[in-house]
């Protein structure tokens, strides 16, 4: 008998497969002894995955999970800048130019930040079986043991972590010698990501891209305010030595982190200034430059033809 899952040989009346753990409908070995259902072609691209409801799905490509994989952190770029935004103003402080960051700032936006990517993930997969990034590409989640949705939508999204290092470098490498496109987190949850069925993607695209837009445009509305309020910063007994700095001097912008300090030099208004007037005062004799004061005063006007 043929895994459904992996298309590899399995005993009859078994109720996984010993290769990729996926389960097996019970009847599968009469279906194929009967000749009702074909072992399916081994040359296609990717093999389809029969979830727990018993439909069988084609496997997404690693192309369409990376597209959505980017939409998805565009969106949650948005709600993090936010965020963050809130926090750094109510428990960073502001001296003239110069933003500072203490240790329980950054802390807390790491915290929060970890928690919205944990909960976007786990919630959006669990109830509806895709997030917004995968509604707008057209894939989704689907279950292939018998574990609790909830718990399945966890399990995967928490390995989220191990998957990301290096840039989502192990969890692309795992999903690539895997034959249904897990990643890690999909191997140990007991899931895969497979295409969505035709009916009503579009219904679902167009409402995925309608909460993404608000979502954006309330982040954009929302974060000039959160850092134009005058807050004054909240003090906290610990964590409070400043870990990061952002500034701007008169020529130059900084950022510090530790002891590690970036400097990038800005254009000079003044030495603009003077290339302008060394030009004017060789092409117009009747113009004084003053590149102090960043402008050119016409002295005296003197007729071209006398």
């Amino acid at each position: 008998m043929e895994c459904p899952h992996c298309h590899r040989q399995a005993s009859p009346r078994s109720k996984s497969c010993t290769s990729c753990g996926g389960i097996i409908p019970p009847a599968q070995y009469l279906l194929e002894e009967s000749g009702v259902e074909e072992p399916s072609d081994p040359t296609r691209s990717a093999p389809p995955v029969a979830s727990r409801k018993g439909t069988s799905s084609r496997v997404a490509k690693l192309g369409d999970r990376f597209i959505a994989f980017v939409l998805d952190a565009m969106l949650l770029f948005g709600v993090f800048a936010v965020v963050d935004g809130w926090i750094f103003m109510r428990w960073g402080t502001v001296d003239g130019m110069e933003l500072n960051l203490p240790t329980a700032a950054l802390l807390l936006a790491g915290v929060l930040n970890a928690l919205i990517l944990f909960t976007y993930g786990w919630l959006l997969e669990a109830s509806f079986g895709a997030t917004l990034g995968k509604a707008l590409v057209g894939i989704r989640v689907v279950r292939t043991r018998q574990r609790s949705v909830l718990a399945a939508s966890a399990i995967r999204n928490l390995l989220r972590t191990v998957d990301g290092f290096g840039f989502y470098l192990v969890g692309a490498m795992v999903a690539g010698c895997s034959p249904c496109h897990q990643r890690l987190g999909d191997l140990c949850a007991g899931t895969a990501v497979v295409e969505a069925e035709e009916e009503g993607r579009t219904a679902r695209k167009m409402l995925a891209l309608a909460l993404g837009t608000a979502v954006l445009s309330g982040a954009a509305w929302a974060l000039p305010r959160i850092c134009s309020e005058n807050n004054p910063g909240q003090h906290t007994r610990y964590l409070n030595h400043v870990i990061v700095q952002v500034g701007r001097t008169e020529n130059s912008a900084y950022f510090r982190v530790a002891r590690l300090r970036i400097d990038i030099q800005l254009a000079s208004n003044t030495a603009s200034s003077a290339g302008m007037c060394e030009f004017a005062d060789s092409a117009f004799p009747f113009v004084t430059c003053e590149p102090s004061v960043n402008r050119c005063t016409i002295a005296e006007t003197r007729r071209l033809y006398e």
